[in-house]
């Protein structure tokens, strides 16, 4: 009994638990729920899972259960970034607490209620505790922006090196509370078309209103609560592994002011879509990611000379080009978290500047299922990509060294980079080749898609099959990282 109550207090008493379970419940889902869709449903597992599972897949109700799954995953990973913040970001323990103990009864809760209701049967009870779980983790995200509030005086900096104002507030806190308050707001924005329901509101997925003239003003939040809800976990991302990599210095305080900006541009811009400002909303838009996509760029101008600084201090000659690549890309992990966010700009930025650009001319001539692939090809890759990163921060804290972590990182680089450049050709192939002659490049692109997730999944799986294998050692790593947090809740008292 005390060693179960010793794992059940890494488990849920200390971040790196918190972390792994939010992981190990994101990764059995998607695994599971990712046979009833691709080549899965076409070798017959979707059959045997859903027979085996008792699921029931009323076609008439798909885009409910579609939205029921997206939100089960989603808030899992909104709950990591809540974990990883209240670690990182300094704040007294009693908030961090609170705040940790909230989100883990409230994501575990949307899960259950979503996936059941969603997958298991209409029973409203279980929709009633989805909701519940939602209002927890949104009560989580109210105790998280008044403790990252930035001008309480204890966390003012005096640090020369970091961006601040005059009166000492920390921007990068402030872009922190920036963030936490726009994600509070943004999920009202989306509730409040769902307090419509059966009441002249329908479920409906975006990508199947892209060719309709008009919206009303309920598809419109619906729509726009979608976008920033991904731009924002992107957006808590960048700044978490900014705290990852120590950010500071000429490119912090340029980098923190703009990312203040750009969050509230691009919640303005999509809080607008519903006000009369909607024909200029998307312009705001647009304006808004770009001083975002800036302040990332800073973060990784400041982070590649620190991995190759770290990596060859002490080095004797003046190492050359070839040898300041080699240090630069020796740890997977901290280059593949900034390799990620430059390569989201060809597969997800690039793509989207030019669909916008280009869309009259372009995209609204092909038949709408093409536009439809582009789109929700778009927003699935950003949203796996910025996983992806938050993964890489995630093994790092749980440990993963030596080979393991070579392997580990490489292969999720290859195979997601692998598979959103082959779903990036697949979306644009009209672009370069003839519709009699797509075929072709829909076998391959497909193939490679499927190689590079299962690449993806694989590993990930090997990972979290090491952490379930150390968990039944009595003197695993995880006795070692509770005794460590354990150490610094002491110290903080």
């Amino acid at each position: 009994m005390r060693g179960l109550k010793a794992r059940l207090d890494y488990l849920f008493g200390s971040t790196r638990g918190l972390v792994l379970v939010a992981v190990g419940l994101v990764s059995l889902v998607t695994a599971l729920w990712g046979t009833l869709s691709g080549p899965a449903s076409d070798w017959g597992i979707k059959a045997a899972v859903v027979k085996a599972l008792g699921l029931r897949l009323v076609e008439a109700e798909r885009e409910g259960r579609i939205i029921m799954l997206y939100h089960s995953l989603a808030i899992p990973m909104v709950a990591i970034l809540t974990y990883l913040i209240t670690d990182s970001v300094p704040m007294k323990d009693r908030w961090r607490t609170s705040i940790n103990a909230t989100m883990t009864v409230g994501y575990p809760l949307v899960m259950v209620g979503g996936l059941g209701f969603g997958y298991f049967g209409r029973n409203w009870v279980l929709h009633g505790v989805f909701v519940f779980g939602l209002a927890l983790v949104f009560y989580a995200g109210c105790l998280l922006a008044a403790a990252l509030w930035p001008w309480r005086p204890e966390a003012r900096t005096d640090d020369p090196e970091r961006s601040r104002t005059r009166n000492r507030v920390d921007l990068e806190r402030a872009a922190f509370f920036t963030m936490a308050a726009a994600t509070l707001g943004s999920a009202v924005f989306g509730a409040l078309a769902g307090a419509f329901y059966g009441n002249g509101f329908e479920t409906f997925l975006a990508e199947d209103l892209i060719r309709e003239p008009h919206h009303t003003v309920l598809q419109f939040a619906v729509i726009g609560h979608l976008h920033i809800m991904v731009a924002l976990v992107a957006i808590a991302t960048t700044l978490i592994i900014g705290r990852w990599f120590g950010f500071k210095g000429i490119w912090h305080k340029l980098a923190m002011p703009l990312m203040i900006l750009g969050t509230v541009l691009l919640t303005l811009g999509v809080w607008g879509v519903v006000t009369p400002l909607e024909p200029v909303a998307h312009m705001i838009i647009y304006v808004g990611a770009t001083p975002s996509m800036l302040a990332a760029l800073f973060l990784i101008f400041y982070a590649f000379p620190k991995i190759i600084r770290d990596r060859l201090a002490g080095e004797e000659p003046k190492p050359g080009l070839g040898r300041k690549l080699a240090a630069l890309v020796h740890d997977p992990l901290k280059f593949g978290s900034l390799w990620q966010m430059i390569y989201m700009n060809f597969t997800v930025s690039g793509v989207g500047i030019f669909m916008a650009v280009r869309l009259d001319e372009v995209f609204r001539v092909w038949p709408s299922r093409e536009e439809r692939i582009v789109l929700v090809g778009h927003w699935h890759i950003l949203s796996v990509l910025t996983a992806s990163i938050i993964l890489f921060y995630a093994a790092d804290r749980l440990g993963l060294a030596g080979r393991a972590r070579q392997w580990f990182g490489w292969l999720v680089i290859v195979g997601s980079d692998l598979a959103f450049a082959a779903v990036t050709v697949f979306g644009l192939k009209r672009l370069f080749v003839p519709e009699y002659a797509q075929q072709r490049v829909v076998d391959i692109t497909m193939a490679l898609t499927d190689v590079g997730l299962i690449l993806f999944l694989t590993v990930l799986a090997a990972f979290l099959m090491w952490r379930l294998a150390d968990l039944f050692r009595p003197r695993g790593r995880w006795r070692e990282e509770l005794a460590e947090a354990a150490g610094k809740e002491e110290w903080a008292r």
